[in-house]
């Protein structure tokens, strides 16, 4: 098979499900092994709202109605590209414009600013084709997100919906913290998720659900190598048996 046709028609697979089911550790390890591009839409409000604060966007006194279109021009402008983190093979690195900014959105600054711009609609717009986009001109691409086998890739070969008990993502999450030397109580991480799980199924815009082809994985009781084992077992069947990728 062709470069150019790989190319013209390349393969997706999207990775949804909920926050601390594994979604980030599945994309980076799949686009390693396959050779294939990634999508962290998780971190694209992030990433606008740094991009606006740096053009001092945030402090425009424009009205909400010029403030829009110039942020979803800004958004429009952007080149950004995702790939593994060379210091940690389960972290993605975020490249923005030929600047590695993955250090600087995780902040709880930043979530104020990606806060801020995404409640505008021409922005959501924009970025919905910036997605789009990063699926041309490459061999194949994993998209982790919420809607990404819903609403950005429908028609994606293979979709992947990660879920996993609140209690088992409130162990891990407070784990991570705790491993990263920052104070943590289990009972408010708990806490945490299952507001943000009421708050996901239940948002008027793209709620956050499986596709109705997609496979659903309970990633409560397995470790990430058990998990990339079944969804690998699944590439070979989809895309291997269909298009030969792998």
């Amino acid at each position: 098979m062709s470069n150019s046709t790989l190319t013209s028609n390349p393969a997706i697979i999207t990775i949804d499900g909920a926050s601390g089911a594994g979604k980030g550790t599945l994309t980076t390890r799949l686009a390693d092994t396959l050779g294939y591009a990634m999508l962290d839409s998780g971190a694209l409000y992030r990433i606008v709202g740094f991009m606006a604060n740096e053009q001092g966007l945030l402090d425009d006194n424009s009205d909400d109605t010029l403030l829009e279109e110039k942020l979803a021009n800004l958004t429009q402008s952007l080149t950004i590209h995702f790939q593994k983190a060379k210091q940690n093979s389960e972290h993605i690195s975020v490249i923005v414009n030929e600047q590695d900014i993955s250090d600087f959105i995780r902040t709880e600054k930043v979530g104020e600013y990606a806060s801020k711009v995404a409640v505008f609609p021409k922005v959501r717009t924009a970025l919905l084709d910036l997605q789009k986009n990063m699926a041309v001109g490459v061999k194949g691409l994993v998209a982790d997100g919420r809607d990404m086998g819903t609403v950005v890739f429908p028609n994606a070969p293979l979709k992947i919906y990660l879920v996993a008990s609140a209690q088992a993502r409130a162990e891990r999450r407070f784990n991570q913290l705790k491993n990263a030397g920052k104070t943590a109580d289990y009972n408010e991480v708990l806490a945490q998720i299952i507001a943000r799980d009421e708050r996901d199924s239940s948002r008027a815009v793209a709620p956050a659900k499986p596709a109705d082809d997609a496979i659903v994985i309970d990633s409560s009781v397995l470790n990430a190598e058990q998990v990339f084992a079944q969804v690998w077992q699944l590439c070979q069947e989809r895309l291997c048996q269909e298009r030969n990728l792998v």
